[in-house]
């Protein structure tokens, strides 16, 4: 099995991009895993790029920093047939 910190990696060098809502799903947890609960302003209603990152994050709210971690490989070794 693979550590949050090698499939952040691997994730970085997927040989193709991930849709959005891949790419939100990767990010929501990977923040929650390494800085915690959301801890900036909610971005403005027309940048809706750094609306959709904050979204993400702010959705796994609560979630410790472990099963963050956790989580994220799950999430990498479901998407890593299709990227890597």
């Amino acid at each position: 099995m693979v550590s949050f910190e090698e499939a952040a990696e691997l994730a970085k060098n997927f040989s193709k991009k991930p849709s959005d809502s891949e790419f939100l799903e990767f990010y929501g947890l990977f923040k929650q895993a390494t800085v915690g609960d959301v801890n900036i302003e909610k971005p403005g209603l027309l940048d809706l790029k750094k609306k959709a990152m904050y979204e993400s994050w702010n959705s796994q709210k609560g979630l410790s920093k472990e099963a963050a971690k956790e989580a994220y490989i799950k999430v990498y070794q479901k998407y890593a047939p299709k990227y890597a």
